[in-house]
This record gives C-alpha cells, structure tokens and sequence, in this order.
C-alpha cells in the first residue's frame, strides 16, 4: 500500500510543481503515531513518523480568511502502520518570535481498509481512504528563516464518509521549519 501513496506524493508534487518558485518553507519533523487522546480510539498501531513538507506563501486572493498559506504534506510510520500524504491551509498568527499555526488539510492514508481489534472485537480501521487532518503547531523563530515547533496531527473522517465508524489518529511531536 506504500507504492499507493508514493504514487499520490507524485502526483501532489506533479500539481505542485508550477508553484514551487513561490515556495515560503520546507519543514520535517518527528512525530509519536496514534497518540491516545479524547479525539480518538484505540487502533492498535504506534511506532514514529517521519513527516516531511512544502509550505508556499499566503494567498492573496483569499485575503479575507487571512491569506491562508498552501502545504503539501507526507508522514510516513516507521513500524509499518498507517502512512498518509496530502494537502492542506496553514495560517502563521503572530509577527513576534512566537506564533501559533493552526491548518486544515485532505490526506489519502494506506492503512486497511478493514481491520478489527481481536481484542475487543471493535472495528479500529479508520472508515475512509480520504481523511480530514486537522493540525496545530506552537511555533518559536529561532532565526529570521529557522523555526521549531510542538504540532499536533490528526486524521480522521469524521463520521461523514462512514457514520458507524470513525477512530482517528492523534500523532504528537516537533517539527523544524526553515524559510527558502
């Protein structure tokens, strides 16, 4: 299923492309996968991710909601588990060395597409091959181009594709973000 979303990566940074002169920052980051959090329920999967992304700049057309900034993003789980690319809005609030960066975004994950806690005998596959991701990150400017942050990810359909079920991912970690 990797090959499935090393073919969505591509086609996200074939779209991209034409854009990337207006490319603001690139950032990675590492993240703990499947965090236990009121948003979601057991999956059964954990390890680390390794997440890395384009952010580009503002867009003017869209002044009004704040000149929201485009991102391409890709995390892949290092133990194998759910892997997951694509594309979203982030808006940098705060002018001073620290921001808050708040962003909504689209994945496509290749996790299954059916999978059972034999524990409990609970559906823990997340419902949908699309999925919302909803994210947050508590910025300091370390430099005038350099920048950390804690972040939050998450994944999840949100009841709307599939109603009976909905676990979510929570993935918790630190990103590096450096302007070009």
């Amino acid at each position: 299923m990797h090959s499935s979303l090393a073919m969505l990566a591509a086609l996200a940074a074939t779209v991209t492309l034409p854009a990337a002169a207006c490319a603001q920052e690139v950032f990675g980051g590492v993240y703990a996968h499947a965090v236990d959090t009121p948003f979601t329920l057991e999956t059964t999967e954990g390890g680390v991710d390794i997440a890395a992304g384009v952010r580009f700049d503002g867009i003017e057309a869209l002044g009004f909601l704040g000149k929201p900034e485009p991102y391409v993003v890709g995390n892949l789980n290092t133990r194998g588990d759910t892997s997951f690319a694509g594309v979203g809005l982030a808006w940098t609030i705060g002018d001073g060395p620290f921001y808050v960066r708040p962003g909504i975004g689209l994945v496509v994950h290749d996790g299954p597409e059916l999978r059972v806690n034999p524990a409990t005998g609970i559906r823990t596959d997340l419902g949908s091959r699309v999925l919302f991701e909803p994210e947050i990150g508590v910025g300091y400017r370390v430099s005038e181009r350099a920048s950390v942050e804690a972040h939050w990810m998450h994944i999840s359909q949100g009841q709307i594709f599939d109603s009976n079920q909905n676990p979510g991912i929570d993935m918790i970690g630190a990103r590096i973000n450096y302007r070009i």
